[in-house]
C-alpha cells in the first residue's frame, strides 16, 4: 500500500532533518524502507497530540528503531507537526488486508509508547511461509544480527550486511567479506540468510567452497545428465547464493570455471551473491583473474581482529545467562580480553574453560588470581605476541596522530603509509612473529608487502638519523 501524499510530505521532511543528526549509512540501513502508515489526532490529558504509526520493513528494523532512534523520531516529528507526538510501529504483516478481512481494525494505545496492536491472527500467507521454510538452504538459525557483537573492527561489515539483507540483489552485488578465521564472517552470512528467509520468500543457499567442489566433482564422476541438471537447479535456481571460504577454490581449475559460469548466471539475473574469504580478492592470486575481477564488482569489506573493547563485549556476552556471570570481576574480563588471541572462538573458549575450572574447584568468587591459574596454559601462548603488536600499533598511531584502524586499512596516502611501515618494522624487530603473522595483523597484507616495509625503514635509517630518534621515542612510549 502506497503512502498517502500528505504522509509522504511529512516523511520526506523528517528524512531531511534526520540527515543532520545521523550518518547517511545509518539512514539507509534503518529508515530507507520505512514509511508513515497513519497519523491520527488524539487527546491525552486534555492536550491534543499526534499518534504517528510508522511501518517498519521488518521486526529487526522495528526493534532497532524503538531502541536506538525513538527519541530522535519523536523530536523531529514534533518539530514538523508542531504538536506532541507519540510514535508507534507496525509491520507489513500486521496491517489488516481490507479486501480479505474487512472486520479487522487497528487498535492504537494512544496513552503510551507501546506498539500498535493488530488483530490479524486469521490472515496467514501459507505460500510464503512454506517457501521460507525451504529445507535445503543450510542456514543455521542460531546466527542472527541480534546476537552479533559489534565493535569498531566489524561495524562496517555488520552495517553493510544488514543493507544486503534488506535489498538482496539490488544494492551490493556481489558482497565480499574477508578477514582471518574466527572473526565473524560466517556468522554474518548466516545472519543475512536468516533475515532474508524471515522477511521474504526468496530462496537462499549457503555452502562452503568445499561443498561446491564436492558437488561439481560428482558431476564428472557420475556423468549423468540428470545429475548435471540437479547441480544447476541447486546453484542457479535460487535468489541468494552464499559461498564460504572461497580461497579453497584456489588450484581447483575446473571448479573455478564452473563457479565462473554460475556467478555470471546469477549476476545477470540480479540474484544476490555473497562470498567470504580469509583474504581480499586481490590477494587470491591462484584464482582466475576474471573471477577476482568479478568479486570486486560489488562491495568488499574487511573484518579486522577485534580491539580490546570488542573482546570485552564478547567475554561479557559469553558470560550472560550463566551463573558464572555474577562471580567474575571486571578485571578478570579485561584480563581475558587482553590476553586472548584475536579470534572470537579463542575468547569464548577461555570463558568456557574458566567456567569448567570454577565448577571443578567449586569456586564461588572468581578473582584475577583464580582466573590466571585457570587459564595459564590456555592464554600464555598468545600473551606476548598479541600484547606487543597491539601496543606497537597504538604507540605508532598516537605518535602520528592517526588511528590503529588507519594502519590496518588499505589507505596508501603518505601520512598513513609511512607510519604503517614504521609499525611493521618495529613489530618485525621487537616481536618474535613471522612476516605472514605481522601481515595478518596489518589488514591481511601479503608477505612481500611486509618485507618491503621492513627493508624501506631499514634503508631510511642508514641516511636519516632523525628517524632513529623517532623510533626510539616510539619504543620508549610503549608500556
Amino acid at each position: 500500500m502506497e503512502m498517502k501524499k500528505e504522509y509522504e510530505v511529512v516523511w520526506n521532511n523528517f528524512i531531511s532533518l534526520l540527515k543532520n543528526r545521523i550518518a547517511i549509512v545509518s539512514i539507509n540501513s534503518w529508515f530507507k524502507n520505512c514509511s508513515i502508515y497513519e497519523i491520527k489526532d488524539e487527546e491525552l490529558d486534555g492536550k491534543k497530540i499526534k499518534i504517528i504509526t510508522i511501518k517498519a520493513s521488518s521486526d529487526y528494523i522495528k526493534e532497532a528503531l524503538k531502541k536506538r532512534y525513538l527519541d530522535i523520531i519523536e523530536e523531529l516529528m514534533e518539530n514538523i507537526l508542531g504538536k506532541q507526538c507519540v510514535i508507534n510501529f507496525i509491520l507489513p504483516n500486521e496491517i489488516t488486508n481490507i479486501n480479505e478481512a474487512v472486520d479487522k481494525h487497528n487498535v492504537i494505545n494512544s496513552g503510551s509508547k507501546n506498539d500498535i496492536t493488530v488483530d490479524n491472527t486469521q490472515v496467514i500467507n501459507n505460500y510464503e511461509k512454506n517457501i521460507n521454510n525451504y529445507e535445503n538452504n543450510n542456514i543455521l538459525e542460531k546466527y542472527t544480527f541480534d546476537n552479533f557483537i559489534i565493535g569498531e573492527s566489524n561495524r562496517l561489515a555488520h552495517t553493510a550486511s544488514i543493507s544486503v539483507a534488506e535489498q538482496p540483489g539490488r544494492l551490493y552485488n556481489p558482497f565480499f567479506i574477508h578477514g582471518k578465521s574466527g572473526l565473524g564472517k560466517t556468522h554474518l552470512m548466516h545472519a543475512i540468510g536468516n533475515y532474508i528467509i524471515k522477511n521474504s520468500n526468496k530462496r537462499v543457499l549457503y555452502v562452503t567452497s568445499e561443498q561446491f567442489i564436492t558437488d561439481f566433482t560428482n558431476i564428472n564422476m557420475k556423468k549423468s545428465t540428470d545429475y548435471i541438471q540437479e547441480f544447476k537447479d541447486k546453484y542457479r535456481n535460487i535468489d541468494v547464493l552464499m559461498i564460504d571460504d572461497i580461497q579453497f577454490l584456489e588450484g581447483a581449475d575446473k571448479t573455478q570455471r564452473e563457479f565462473f559460469h554460475t556467478f555470471n548466471n546469477l549476476y545477470d539475473l540480479n540474484k544476490q551473491i555473497i562470498i567470504s574469504s580469509d583474504r581480499s580478492p586481490d590477494d587470491l592470486k591462484l584464482l582466475e583473474e576474471r573471477l577476482r575481477t568479478r568479486f570486486s564488482w560489488g562491495l568488499t569489506v574487511n573484518i579486522y581482529p577485534p580491539e580490546l573493547e570488542l573482546k570485552k563485549k564478547i567475554v561479557k556476552n559469553k558470560l550472560r545467562g550463566q551463573a558464572l556471570a555474577n562471580m567474575v570481576s571486571e578485571d578478570v574480563i579485561e584480563y581475558i580480553a587482553s590476553n586472548s588471541e584475536n579470534d572470537v572462538r579463542h575468547i569464548e573458549g577461555a570463558v568456557t574453560r574458566l567456567y569448567a575450572y570454577s565448577a571443578i574447584m567449586n569456586q564461588q568468587d572468581i578473582d584475577l588470581k583464580f582466573a590466571n591459574e585457570a587459564l595459564k596454559d590456555y592464554l600464555k601462548k598468545s600473551v606476548y605476541m598479541d600484547s606487543n603488536i597491539s601496543k606497537i600499533q597504538k604507540a605508532v598511531a598516537d605518535y602520528y596522530n592517526i588511528t590503529v584502524k588507519d594502519l590496518k586499512s588499505k589507505k596508501r596516502s603518505a601520512n598513513i603509509n609511512f607510519p604503517r611501515q614504521i609499525a611493521i618494522y618495529l613489530c618485525r624487530n621487537y616481536t618474535n612473529e613471522s612476516f605472514p603473522k605481522i601481515g595478518l595483523e596489518f589488514g591481511n597484507r601479503n608477505h612481500s608487502t611486509i618485507i618491503h616495509a621492513c627493508d624501506k625503514i631499514k634503508n631510511d635509517l642508514k641516511e636519516n638519523k632523525k628517524l632513529a630518534e623517532v623510533l626510539k621515542e616510539i619504543k620508549d612510549s610503549i608500556n
